[in-house]
């Protein structure tokens, strides 16, 4: 292999052990003083903490429609038999749809939102393109969580994206409460990347859209990064966000409650950090879960 043809890899992961290594890119991409609609004291607590939380991104006549469409969905025959759709291993009931903004040009015209697609922008310094977009339905009693882990470490390990430029925004459709497995998120730890231990197996992606094992963290790592930044859980009625930068330790628990806890998911990644070959996976991810279409949202 000539010099040329190795990759510099930023952030290696997927090895014999688990290694840290400091933030090798910005948090913020945009010139200072370019305008949007995030607001400068919040770009500074962004840029702090790895999050902003908005307290009404959308109104509840726009929660409505969505949360209908979320429901025509789940209830489908066709949508569930799609391999798009993850499915509950224990209740049998859908846990998540994938490529929403594909399957839904209901949910395709909140990604054109500019209230949504401008934030991207904006923090990404770049025009940008939709790398995964997907409905999470936690129903009441028994809903399973998703375990502590960096949405980066599985994007630059098995979609190939080679640096931290893509953001995330969670949009509730129900109210999400403090008991109903709430979004958790560990401010500031998106300022160190935690690369995991072990290989990534074949078609990994099919076990781990269930329940996470390979890019997991060690107990004894995720206990050093929760004494240095603590964690936050987040609250707020329908219509709230949540934006989140891609190296944000996070996870969710279990919703025993009766309450559902539903959301509409929505990556975006800039179009000069398109997915390359997989850092460390035998193969790339269907599309579906990490987009191979760099078309710029408009």
């Amino acid at each position: 292999m000539t010099t040329a043809a190795v990759r510099a890899d930023l952030y290696p992961t997927r090895g014999v052990g688990e290694v840290t290594t400091p933030r090798q890119d910005p948090v913020l991409w945009s010139a200072p003083g370019v305008p949007g609609p995030i607001v400068p004291s919040e770009l500074m607590g962004f840029e702090r903490d790895g999050f902003l939380t908005v307290d009404e991104l959308i109104s509840q006549d726009e929660v409505a429609l969505y949360r209908s469409e979320l429901d025509r969905l789940i209830a489908d025959p066709a949508v569930r038999a799609d391999e798009r759709s993850i499915i509950e291993p224990k209740s049998r009931d859908v846990r998540s749809v994938f490529e929403v903004h594909r399957l839904s040009e209901v949910f395709a015209s909140l990604v054109r939102d500019e209230r949504v697609v401008g934030r991207a922008r904006q923090i990404l310094g770049s025009d940008v393109y939709v790398h995964q977009s997907r409905i999470n339905v936690k129903p009441g009693f028994g809903a399973s969580g998703f375990y502590w882990h960096s949405d980066f470490e599985t994007w630059h390990a098995e979609d190939g994206l080679p640096n931290m430029r893509a953001v995330s925004v969670s949009i509730a459709l129900t109210e999400n409460r403090d008991t109903n497995g709430g979004l958790m998120i560990m401010p500031g730890s998106h300022k160190t990347f935690l690369g995991c231990a072990g290989e990534t197996p074949k078609d990994n992606y099919k076990k781990s859209l269930q329940m996470q094992d390979a890019g997991t963290p060690s107990d004894a790592a995720l206990t050093r990064f929760a004494d240095r930044h603590g964690i936050r859980l987040f609250t707020g009625r329908a219509g709230s966000a949540t934006w989140f930068d891609c190296n944000c330790m996070h996870g969710s628990g279990d919703n025993i409650t009766p309450y559902p806890r539903s959301n509409v998911f929505i990556v975006f990644n800039s179009v000069e950090n398109a997915a390359e070959e997989p850092f460390a996976a035998p193969v790339p991810r269907p599309s579906f879960i990490g987009a191979r279409d760099f078309t710029p949202v408009r």
